[in-house]
């Protein structure tokens, strides 16, 4: 597989799926308007076996919810761990993402080496400022943890079952989100490294301009046969589904 970071094979590799063109297409469903995207991932791209057919549909639902809903489908055995990598910020842009006040339903982290893999094992977050079971202000604990939050949480649900995973709330505007997932944990992500990005309207965002809840499977599973497997097989389907659910609190 191809390495586009230090050593390390990062988001589907140079070409991975947000570098692609995608075939889109809009539809109304019962949640309410859609847009669904499709692209094929050919056999040995980025060093990928199999020709991936994926199809995510994204729906703005009437009662203030976007909707992910990922489908795909394999011809040979293959690595999928699909996630959505949107940044929040529940000012509006007003100030950095410090003030949110976070929590996430995860009693474990994966631990990780110096470069952030996985090295099989978990960690338990009690008594560490990676406790975000009770809402915390991020700008109360991300000093005590090196390099900002970039950890892979471990919901405490069963897998495949669409549970509230984390919240976020922006005190001085009201503004609340829900997380809810299907996936077995959500990589928490506080824009470590963002620096001079410009956005719409020629917005600059720098570093924790925005925050990331990344609904997916543990990264480097391939290489831990203890994590939850990540391997589609040929007749199988990956299914997963992330709402992002927003109201005022």
């Amino acid at each position: 597989m191809d390495k586009n970071w230090r050593e390390h094979h990062l988001h589907g590799g140079e070409k991975g799926f947000h570098a692609k063109l995608w075939d889109a297409s809009t539809t109304e469903t019962a949640r309410g308007v859609a847009v669904e995207l499709r692209c094929l991932s050919p056999d040995g791209e980025s060093g990928f076996p199999g020709n991936l057919q994926t199809t995510i549909r994204y729906t703005l639902a009437d009662n203030d919810e976007l909707a992910i809903e990922y489908t795909a489908q394999t011809d040979k055995p293959t690595p999928v761990n699909l996630t959505n990598h949107s940044y929040f910020n529940l000012t509006g842009m007003k100030e950095d993402i410090l003030g949110h006040v976070v929590s996430i339903d995860a009693d474990r982290v994966t631990a990780v080496n110096a470069d952030l893999i996985p090295i099989g094992t978990l960690e338990a977050v009690a008594g560490t400022p990676l406790d975000l079971r009770k809402p915390a202000t991020i700008g109360s604990r991300i000093v005590a943890v090196e390099g900002g939050y970039d950890h892979n949480y471990i919901i405490n649900k069963p897998e495949g079952k669409l549970t509230r995973a984390a919240t976020a709330h922006d005190p001085a505007s009201g503004r609340m989100m829900e997380v809810w997932t299907t996936e077995p944990a959500v990589q928490l992500y506080t824009g470590n490294h963002l620096a001079n990005v410009a956005g719409k309207g020629g917005q600059i965002y720098n570093k924790h301009a925005g925050l990331c809840f990344e609904a997916q499977h543990y990264p480097d599973s391939p290489n831990h046969p203890e994590f939850p497997n990540t391997i589609l097989r040929p007749g199988e389907e990956y299914v997963q589904t992330t709402i992002y659910r927003f109201s005022v609190k």
